[in-house]
């Protein structure tokens, strides 16, 4: 097998035939020589396997097998010469592909060389620039006593009850109501409901409606009246003045459990004190406030990034990121059956674009800096990940164990070593800042 002269016809053709900045398509070819040797190769291993009437498996003759199976032998014969060619160009050109090539056949005849081009798609080639422009506030704050207590306090409430109480409805009571609403005279759909639950203080409602709630009591029948905001998601609401007929079915207050040995147990504190509790608690603040101020550097780093860098984006690689996106929606959906193609493209476009460049920018800060993964940091950030576990060591154990896992670990700390790299050429100013305003800003923090 030989490739094409890529000084002329293959050069001449990737230029003549460039249909976009990142689509490159060559010219090969394949000798008449090499296409007959794999082709009698495959014809050799196909008459120890093809049943033919009259005679023995593992005994057709050769010239038998051809007849019957030649054609689609040879298809995938030069099929597999074809892919081999190309491999042996990109890895003497020292491309890397972006997505999987194309072939089409220009020329082939029996006892000729074979002729073909293929098309594939190529990173663009990117320069990391204006590093030094990028400006980070990273935020500054620690763990204290009074978030802990306060932590423990959102645990309890994760554990509380309600008791019915005769008393009137305040701003942290848990009430039922029926309502009835109307706007301009007319009910409107999902404007009624019976046993209706809700928690007050959390604003689920439209603004106003809550508080018209509070000093209520029990049997008590009262109107609502609020007005939809402008940009509330029913068209026809937008803006209108609702009343809601109202009546208070039940009210409710929460009672939090005492911070008893049992209840502590339940936290995996196996020795139900407070101040181990209390210990545990602290640390996975610690950790979770960690990851949470690394990933708003992150975020920052990869806005910079993105500023200061424009490039074309391979379609393969767009793709591949739109369905990694679409993946990931579909599985927020559970078990909601839904038709993949219910979901288009275009819904994702703008984020798989935003992941496809920070993925690509990422890849040239490593080969860059010249980075090599860091297996103190793997260590590490394994061993973070099991902190959160009961057993640490049995989930490091299964981590070693698992070469997929480790990988994905490898993977992230290299990402994490060239946010780094790149932070330390950012202007990086020090904020500082609180637990509690960082869990504001970031509401799964703690959960």
């Amino acid at each position: 097998m030989q490739v094409a002269d890529e000084n002329t016809t293959a050069v001449a053709n990737e230029s003549e035939n460039q249909t976009n900045e990142l689509l490159r398509r060559v010219s090969l070819a394949v000798s008449a020589e090499s296409i007959a040797t794999a082709m009698k190769a495959e014809l050799i291993k196909a008459s120890k396997t093809v049943r033919v009437n009259g005679f023995r498996k593992g005994k057709v003759p050769l010239n038998i097998v051809e007849q019957q199976y030649g054609a689609s032998i040879l298809q995938d014969t030069f099929g597999k010469l074809m892919y081999r060619a190309y491999a042996e160009y990109i890895a003497k050109e020292n491309i890397l592909p972006a997505g999987d090539p194309s072939f089409m056949v220009q020329k082939f005849e029996s006892d000729k060389d074979a002729q073909f081009d293929v098309e594939f798609e190529v990173y663009p080639e990117v320069k990391l620039q204006n590093l030094d422009t990028i400006k980070i506030e990273k935020k500054v704050a620690e763990v204290l006593e009074s978030d802990v207590d306060d932590m423990l306090n959102t645990l309890r409430k994760q554990q509380s009850t309600w008791k019915e109480i005769d008393a009137a409805a305040t701003d942290t009571s848990r009430v039922t109501i029926d309502f009835v609403g109307e706007v301009d005279g007319e009910k409107f759909e999902g404007g009624k409901a019976e046993g209706f639950i809700l928690l007050m203080g959390e604003n689920r409602m439209i603004p106003g409606f809550e508080s018209q709630i509070v000093g209520k009591k029990a049997g008590d029948k009262f109107e609502i009246n609020v007005t939809f905001p402008e940009d509330y998601q029913a068209e026809n609401l937008k803006g209108k003045a609702a009343k809601f007929d109202t009546t208070l079915i039940k009210v409710e207050e929460r009672e939090l459990p005492e911070l008893t040995a049992q209840f502590i147990k339940r936290f995996g504190v196996k020795d139900g004190t407070i101040e181990s509790l209390r210990v545990e608690v602290a640390k996975n603040m610690a950790r979770e406030l960690k990851a949470v101020i690394r990933n708003n550097v992150k975020t920052q780093i990869f806005d910079g990034l993105l500023e200061n860098h424009s490039f074309s984006i391979p379609k393969a690689v767009l793709q591949r990121q739109i369905d990694s996106v679409r993946k990931q929606a579909m599985e927020r959906f559970g078990n909601m059956k839904m038709d993949p193609a219910s979901l288009p493209d275009s819904l994702f476009t703008e984020q798989a674009k935003r992941r496809a460049s920070i993925g690509i920018l990422l890849t040239e800060a490593i080969k860059e800096f010249e980075l090599t993964v860091d297996e103190n940091l793997v260590n590490t950030m394994v061993t973070e990940i099991a902190s959160a576990y009961e057993n640490p060591a049995d989930v490091i154990k299964h981590y070693q164990k698992n070469k997929d896992l480790m990988n994905e670990i490898r993977n992230i700390a290299l990402e994490q070593q060239a946010v780094d790299a790149i932070e330390a050429k950012a202007q990086v100013t020090e904020v500082p800042s609180s637990f509690s305003e960082l869990l504001k800003q970031n509401p799964n923090m703690g959960m």
